[in-house]
């Protein structure tokens, strides 16, 4: 009879951890949630002003949504790193290639927004007149700083052969 109290006291007790790891583990995923949503809504903040820098030819929006360390892989040219790399960037987007505005399709954002996630998407580029002259898919990694959410690699390439 003892016997049977104390191993009933054991399963109680076991359950109770049980309960508390499973509590903990949900707590923790729903945790991890929340982060990934708060960086989905950061991405989505940024990419709404990326295009805005083109169509009021002002660089420092641009600039502003790029981690201090970036790097940008545009397709053609060599990897553009370092905090020079966004002003670099925009000149040739701008001067060279003639870019007024575009619209990025996010498709998926992976990772566990703690420091890092991956973006992935599609985008499209439009000229002065609002032509689109180009469109393709992207994947960015993002880097949460102390400024927040900046793109950390940017890479992309477009969906068309050079002619």
């Amino acid at each position: 009879m003892q016997i049977s109290k104390i191993m009933r006291n054991v399963f109680t007790v076991l359950a109770g951890l049980i309960i508390i790891v499973m509590l903990h583990a949900c707590n923790s995923a729903s945790s991890a949630s929340n982060v990934l949503d708060e960086a989905k809504k950061a991405i989505a903040a940024s990419n709404a002003i990326y295009f805005e820098s083109f169509a009021k030819g002002d660089s420092s929006i641009f600039i502003d949504r790029y981690a201090e360390d970036c790097c940008i892989m545009a397709p053609d040219v060599p990897a553009m790193c370092g905090p020079e790399a966004p002003r670099l960037f925009f000149r040739l987007a701008y001067d060279e290639v003639g870019l007024r505005n575009g619209k990025f399709i996010t498709t998926n954002v992976y990772g566990d927004g703690v420091e890092y996630v991956t973006e992935e998407g599609l985008w499209q580029s439009f000229d002065a007149s609002g032509k689109m002259f180009d469109d393709g898919k992207f994947l960015v990694l993002w880097k949460k700083t102390s400024k927040g959410w900046k793109m950390y690699r940017d890479s992309f390439s477009s969906n068309h052969r050079k002619k």
